[in-house]
């Protein structure tokens, strides 16, 4: 697999235009939706003063969930439901919604994150990101057992004209079309992307997609694939990125102008989701109440209503 350097575009994206930053960043990254039972001053300036992806008061949390993050938009509805069902962890669970390889990497530095000025260390009850991960934790007896829960397909995310005429994953080696593609050092769907260009055109497809067009800047490489992607679209600075096909049904959800493309069956790829609790969890009851509500109707239909489908 090619390594990648790329520089971390910064959290605060102080260039962004305000307008697509309301739209790239919905109400409940913005912190409307913290499920933090006391929030005490909230001062927040928007397009400076946002941490998307950290949501909750860890102090004295009775449930942490690392989650890889492009559940993001699912959490708020999953996390209310989940307190009506366990009113005692109502206001008492923190979770994260960062790329699985990010969360491995804070676990693997004592559950320790620096973001910015800002250094976290919050111990995670559950983990959850692609069933493949979570089997190899299970093995290596990190997680008591990984239960699957949902599964998800690709798409190609693009502008709601679609101005540059994508229609299938060859398009994207055509040099007059931008990307936005996820980095494989932090992101497990890259690796599923891998998969289907070489399914849709052999290795001179990836080649092209990852190492030609990552050298002459013509594909930019994300750390937070989730959620840059949506916004490079969104601010006309790529024209294309592959994916998962729940991300196209949320920004058209909200009203942000994105269509997607869709892969044939041939060319995709299904992406399984699994959690595990971890096996030194701070919380064990609730984070195996936490699993088990995931396969729940209720959790299901959630799911279902963001584009996820039932774990195959």
């Amino acid at each position: 697999m090619t390594t990648f350097k790329v520089l971390l575009v910064p959290a605060m994206l102080l260039a962004m235009v305000p307008s697509v930053f309301a739209q790239a960043m919905p109400p409940w990254s913005r912190g409307e939706n913290n499920p933090a039972a006391s929030k005490g001053y909230v001062f927040q300036v928007g397009d400076v003063d946002n941490v998307p992806d950290l949501h909750g008061n860890p102090e004295n949390a009775a449930l942490v969930l690392f989650i890889g993050g492009n559940q993001f938009f699912v959490l708020p509805r999953l996390i209310a439901g989940f307190e009506k069902l366990h009113p005692e962890l109502r206001g008492a669970i923190f979770y994260e919604t960062l790329p699985p390889g990010i969360l491995r990497r804070q676990m693997a530095n004592n559950n320790t994150l620096t973001l910015g000025n800002l250094t976290l260390r919050v111990q995670p009850d559950v983990f959850e990101a692609g069933a493949n991960a979570l089997a190899g934790m299970e093995r290596n007896k990190i997680v008591e057992k990984a239960v699957r829960y949902t599964s998800n397909d690709l798409a190609i995310m693009v502008k709601a004209s679609n101005p540059k005429h994508i229609r299938s994953l060859r398009d994207l080696a055509r040099p007059d079309v931008r990307l936005s593609m996820p980095n494989p050092e932090w992101e497990g769907v890259a690796r599923q992307i891998a998969i289907s260009l070489r399914k849709a055109g052999g290795d001179a497809l990836y080649r092209a997609v990852y190492e030609t067009k990552a050298r002459n800047h013509s594909t930019f490489v994300t750390h937070v694939h989730h959620r840059q992607t949506p916004m490079r679209i969104l601010r006309g600075d790529s024209d294309a990125g592959v994916t998962w096909t729940s991300e196209v049904r949320f920004q058209q959800m909200i009203g942000n102008p994105i269509a997607g493309v869709d892969i044939p069956s041939d060319q995709n790829f299904t992406g399984i989701y699994a959690a595990g609790v971890l096996r030194d969890a701070p919380h064990p009851a609730a984070a195996r109440a936490w699993v088990a509500y995931l396969t729940t109707p209720q959790a299901q239909a959630v799911y279902k209503e963001f584009g996820f489908k039932p774990a195959r």
